[in-house]
């Protein structure tokens, strides 16, 4: 049967429910979130005479924790408009509202008595054939539908969304006993398609598959570091973005979701898994039973294994249990990973490591590798499918058995040997029987070893996604050293930046023709996009800095005309360019977008005009078009000052979008025309799924526009004033204020008499004249250095 989500319900709305609740939110769902009415009055209600009666006080905890949700960081909802779609309540005058809804999602407190009290008050109201999910973190499932109808349980299973909902990927469904199987396959597939999830179906064992693994590393960290005697510092500096894992690696991780929390599930894997032969690695280490007992939990109340104290951090001793001053951690085998790029490529240099380094790679990888291989078939019968929890639920960039592949089979069984451990019989047997890897890649998709066929077997539900690392070699067209070209297919094309987080430089400016030339000679459109952390952090600044100090004014200008030229290739070439940003959209990333046929944004893309930050104004055409939108919604009547003033705004102010939806606010992507896709893996497919409709919707090369409507000095007097007074009011520095006049007299289009209509070469002349001209400036020179150096702004 065809079944749609129009509405859930979301029955508790603490962190976790609240978050539920603004994700769907987010996708255009209508949510209707309810939770308890409180016992008593607070001493405000009751100063104004409020009674336990009043509405007021009855929905209080509610409103109080979506609230409180809303106003975190980050933030939970993608823009704050989408809040209204949100209905709160109370579980004792509301509960009947839930007859109206296609999806009941339960997430109240951890304990199995008061769920089965939930569920039985759910059955009196919810209508046959609604989804009823619990968004539990441990309790086995088949526990909650004991004694309920045959109705409920056929529609009734677990949905472990990870917090925060909107950020992490992972979407685990448990079916209980009598879970009925398109139920199992209608979740994976809204999961996926909807909600932008990775959906895996896991058993129903103790902790599922993410935390169950996550929480077997985070506790082996924990003996570990003792073993070892290393320092926090030093093992969160093993564990992160070294090997493809979160900036706040493992202690800063367990700070931020609270010490509790990993307690509670420890506790949990530790009194249901008997059997687990790393059993008593689950047992708490002494340093964690005393933090527990001190409440030094974390983020939440102020310390846990860091401590800020003012503007400094300081660190736990794990043997006094005293905090000091935090200490750098360096490691000679880490040095010889940094000129290797991804991750992936590490693995093999880090476990040869000779010093302490390589020593705790080989012990936590050997652990992790044996762990894993013996969870099979017990969590799960595929091996993907832990890889896929690890990845989606804990930011790793890379699952157990893909490092396993990366090291080498026989090299991880060699390393486990040395430390006294063995893989499971079945990795064994895999290699005997001629299968040397865990996963292989055929015909642009990714296959994995099948345990009880012992043969690869294609990855289900890829065929919705187009996964460039399948593709990069084998549908290579062109590349040079910044980009690659790749042909997706039906006449599309793919170009793929390569260069250090995406910058565009010279080389990428090169490949953005080629592609153009390509798809115009021999095929019917383009995609500009990649699978990468960010899209693009902008032009190559390092090469503008050097150009600048050097004073090769005439070489930077020819640099800045060939970044203008070839981002009016790509708003008038002669076939569809569709671009796919996603994460950071910087600078001139997000000027190649301004200029596509189509945007394809990610939910979560963070796009933004940057360049005050360093200094200078857009120069790669983005002042241009930024005047040009705001000309294009000036109507008749209109107070023209006020549409171009938002405009100029956006770009004086560094404004970016905290996600794909809020750069529609901010004028970045434009309604009607640019789009937004949930779920990242998919956005390849769907941008070159574009740019095939309008290649076969006939797509005609654009006129260049000599239309634009510029105000002149109507408009540049108000920009002047206005930043006469910013600097008055200390709000802007002087250079800010020359920045901001160089901006304003560009989108002004000069101090033109009277409004005037000019074509779009006029603007970008003036856009790269005033471009060039703060390059000449010390105090851009020296935001330009710093931003280098360390990697954030300087205001001087």
């Amino acid at each position: 049967m065809k079944r749609t989500i129009k509405k859930v319900a979301v029955i508790g709305s603490g962190i976790m429910g609240s978050g539920i609740a603004c994700h769907f939110a987010n996708i255009g769902v209508e949510v209707l979130l309810l939770d308890i009415v409180p016992r008593e009055l607070t001493e405000a209600e009751a100063k104004k005479g409020l009674t336990l009666e009043s509405k007021i006080v009855r929905n209080r905890l509610v409103n109080e924790h979506l609230a409180n949700s809303l106003k975190s960081k980050p933030s939970p909802i993608y823009s704050q408009k989408f809040a209204s779609r949100i209905t709160t309540g109370n579980t004792t005058d509301d509960m009947a509202k839930i007859a109206t809804v296609d999806w009941i999602i339960e997430v109240v407190v951890e304990r199995l008595d008061i769920k089965k009290m939930v569920f039985e008050q759910i059955e009196k109201f919810r209508k046959p054939g609604t989804l009823v999910t619990s968004n539990t973190s441990g309790i086995p499932i088949h526990f909650m539908s004991e004694g309920r109808s045959e109705d409920f349980q056929k529609h009734f299973c677990g949905t472990h969304f990870f917090n925060p909902a909107r950020y992490l990927k992972l979407f685990e469904i448990i079916p209980g006993p009598q879970t009925a199987t398109e139920v199992l396959d209608f979740l994976t597939d809204y999961g996926s398609k909807f909600l932008g999830k990775t959906s895996v179906v896991a058993k129903d064992t103790p902790a599922f598959i993410g935390n169950r693994i996550g929480i077997y590393g985070i506790q082996s960290l924990f003996h570990l570091v003792k073993e070892m005697g290393l320092t926090i510092e030093e093992v969160d500096k093993l564990t992160g973005p070294v090997i493809g894992r979160p900036k706040s690696a493992t202690f800063r991780t367990v700070d931020v979701v609270g010490l509790d929390t990993l307690v509670h599930v420890a506790n949990g894997i530790y009194e249901n898994c008997p059997n687990d032969e790393q059993h008593e690695l689950f047992k708490l280490p002494d340093f964690v039973n005393k933090m527990m007992e001190n409440k030094w939990l974390g983020s939440k109340t102020g310390q846990g294994f860091y401590k800020k104290v003012d503007k400094d951090i300081l660190s736990l001793d794990l043997d006094t249990l005293e905090y000091r001053a935090a200490k750098k951690a360096s490691f000679a085998t880490l040095e010889l990973t940094k000129t290797i790029d991804k991750p992936i490529d590490r693995f093999k240099v880090l476990v040869k490591g000779k010093d302490k380094a390589g020593e705790f790679y080989r012990k936590s990888f050997s652990g992790m590798f044996a762990y894993v291989s013996n969870r099979i078939p017990e969590i799960s019968d595929e091996l993907y499918k832990i890889d896929d929890a690890m990845k989606a639920g804990f930011g790793w960039e890379n699952g157990p058995f893909e490092i396993w592949d990366a090291i080498g089979v026989e090299k991880g069984i060699e390393i486990m040997k040395a430390e006294g451990l063995e893989p499971a019989a079945w990795v064994t047997e895999m290699l005997a029987s001629g299968s040397t890897s865990f996963y292989s890649i055929k015909e642009g998709a990714t296959f994995f070893y099948n345990i009880p066929t012992k043969s690869q077997t294609k990855v289900p539900g890829q065929d919705a996604f187009i996964i460039l690392n399948n593709i990069r070699e084998s549908k290579k067209v062109w590349s040079n050293s910044g980009a690659i070209i790749q042909d997706l297919g039906d006449g599309i094309l793919n170009l793929e930046f390569q260069s250090k987080m995406n910058t565009i430089g010279g080389d990428v400016l090169q490949a953005i023709n080629k592609a153009i030339d390509l798809s115009e000679k021999e095929y019917q459109g383009l995609v500009i996009g990649n699978q990468a952390a960010n899209f693009s952090v902008g032009a190559n600044i390092g090469m503008i800095f050097m150009m600048a100090v050097e004073q090769e004014y005439d070489e930077l200008n020819m640099a800045i005309k060939m970044f203008q030229d070839t981002m009016m290739r790509v708003r008038y070439s002669g076939i569809p360019v569709v671009v796919a940003p996603h994460g950071m959209t910087f600078g001139g990333g997000c000027e190649m977008s301004l200029h596509a046929d189509k945007v394809v944004a990610a939910a979560e893309t963070y796009m933004g005009l940057v360049e005050f930050g360093v200094g200078v104004i857009p120069g790669g055409g983005g002042s241009k078009e930024m005047a040009l939108r705001a000309a294009d919604l000036f109507h008749k009547n209109d107070v023209e000052l006020n549409v171009l003033q938002e405009y100029f705004l956006t770009i004086a102010m560094a404004k970016v979008s905290t996600s794909g939806y809020e750069a529609f606010d901010t004028g970045l992507l434009q309604q009607g025309k640019d789009i937004i896709v949930v779920n990242k893996d998919r956005q390849i497919a769907e941008a070159k799924k574009h740019a095939l409709l309008m290649a076969e919707a006939g797509y005609t090369q654009p006129i260049r526009r000599s239309d634009v409507k510029v105000l002149g000095k109507q408009a540049l007097g108000m920009f002047l004033v206005g930043t006469d007074q910013m600097e008055a009011g200390k709000y802007i520095s002087e250079h800010d204020k020359k920045i901001a006049n160089k901006l304003a007299y560009v989108m002004a289009g000069g101090d033109l008499s009277e409004p005037t209509l000019v074509t779009e070469q006029y603007l970008l002349d003036l856009e790269r004249e005033a471009f060039l001209s703060l390059c000449t400036e010390r105090k851009t020179l020296e935001r330009i250095q710093f931003m280098l150096t360390k990697g954030k702004p300087l205001r001087n």
